[in-house]
């Protein structure tokens, strides 16, 4: 199980961007956050996600 914005999600073994694209994240809208370290945009395709991962993703809006 990973820990991702404070719940517990079945994602361990999954690539993080074939994650964030299942789920309909727009990756050039949002940060994440892995483990205490901020994941760089051009890293997502080369990270697996690991049982016992903690990950924040943090959405950019905008707005006035």
């Amino acid at each position: 199980m990973i820990r991702i914005n404070g719940k517990d999600i079945a994602a361990d073994g999954q690539n993080l961007l074939s994650y964030l694209t299942d789920q309909a994240y727009r990756t050039d809208r949002i940060a994440i956050e892995l483990n205490g370290t901020i994941v760089p945009r051009k890293a997502y395709d080369t990270v697996t996600l690991k049982d016992g991962d903690s990950m924040e993703i943090v959405h950019f809006v905008g707005g006035g």
